[in-house]
């Protein structure tokens, strides 16, 4: 299908208003590639755009879990090609040249730019981004399906594979939310054995389903006895923003455990020192992953069957479809198509 001089997307003008709008097709400069785009997660970190909690010049076009084909080239890109399947993900490409960059660590990149915030991201049929940032998507995962997994996927899988938990440890996920139910299906293919904790008892069979071996109600025990009552976690992934829940369930380390911290919010975290110097128990932090693991992340996708749940929008209801997410409506991962 050929492109025409404009294409459709949808633009936050100010703080929580987004407009469907007509954008005009532009090429792509050096170092760059053109998207002609099929598929777009909705992400709760796309309030940092919507919301302005970021400093944002508007318009500004959100989405950073994007898919789409290769439509141009821009000079001096290389290992791309036109019509090639690629995602691109919150890191909008590293520089190659800071100290960090030259040290290997692309995440931290001081000049890295995030899709949807300093750019325009995939709320949109066509879209601009750096090579240096892409994903190389695998033929056997759709488009709709790959879309999460640039964020809720490569985040949770990203801390899992550099945490020091090995088969057989013991691994709790707190939260089974967009993050947390995929965080669940990471950690039993990795071979752990998988404690999920969330608030109430309706999310149980969910949770086991997802190949929790156990689901530990934070309501109705408290989660750190329940996790020591297993032998103690080497490792909790925390996909739910809240510093006391974070805290509450510190104690059911082991020994030598992390916990490591993917959900954001405002809450801060109140952890004892005591509980931190005895037994030399780590509380750490995670952002994302760079290019190669999102390209890890979908191939383990594809080969384990892991997957998000996901409900399918056309982009003109954009605004309604990150209304759901911001709500805690969505089930749990919404995707915008272009079609």
């Amino acid at each position: 299908m050929e492109l025409m001089s404009t294409y459709r997307a949808v633009q936050a003008v100010s703080p929580g208003c987004l407009e469907l709008t007509q954008k005009t097709l532009q090429a792509p400069g050096p170092g760059k590639v053109r998207i002609r785009i099929e598929a777009c997660g909705v992400c709760h970190s796309d309030a940092g755009t919507v919301e302005g909690l970021f400093p944002i010049d508007w318009p500004r076009v959100p989405g950073h879990e994007v898919i789409g084909r290769i439509d141009e080239l821009g000079s001096g890109v290389q290992g791309w090609a036109v019509g090639q399947r690629v995602g691109v993900g919150f890191l909008g490409g590293s520089c190659g040249y800071c100290a960090f960059c030259r040290g290997g660590d692309l995440v931290n990149c001081q000049n890295q730019q995030y899709t949807g915030i300093h750019h325009d991201g995939g709320y949109a049929e066509v879209m601009i981004a750096k090579a240096s940032g892409l994903v190389s998507v695998p033929d056997d995962l759709s488009s709709v399906d790959a879309a999460p997994l640039l964020c809720a996927g490569l985040t949770t899988f990203s801390a899992l594979r550099n945490a020091p938990a090995k088969a057989g440890d013991l691994v709790a996920v707190l939260g089974i939310g967009g993050l947390g139910h995929l965080a669940v299906q990471y950690a039993r293919h990795m071979g752990f054995e998988v404690a999920a904790i969330a608030r109430g008892r309706d999310k149980a069979d969910l949770a086991k389903k997802l190949g929790a071996h156990h689901y530990i109600d934070s309501v109705a025990s408290d989660p750190a006895q329940a996790l020591q009552a297993l032998g103690g976690a080497r490792v909790i992934l925390i996909t739910a923003a809240g510093g006391k829940t974070t805290a509450a369930t510190f104690k059911g380390l082991r020994p030598g455990g992390v916990s490591i911290v993917l959900g954001v919010g405002s809450e801060p975290i109140d952890v004892p020192d005591t509980d931190l110097i005895f037994g030399g128990r780590t509380l750490a932090g995670a952002l994302t992953g760079d290019p190669a693991t999102g390209d890890a992340t979908l191939r383990f996708s594809a080969l384990s069957g892991v997957s998000a749940m996901i409900e399918k929008v056309p982009l003109e209801e954009a605004a309604n479809a990150y209304e759901k997410m911001k709500t805690g409506k969505a089930r749990f991962r919404i995707v915008l198509t272009m079609s």
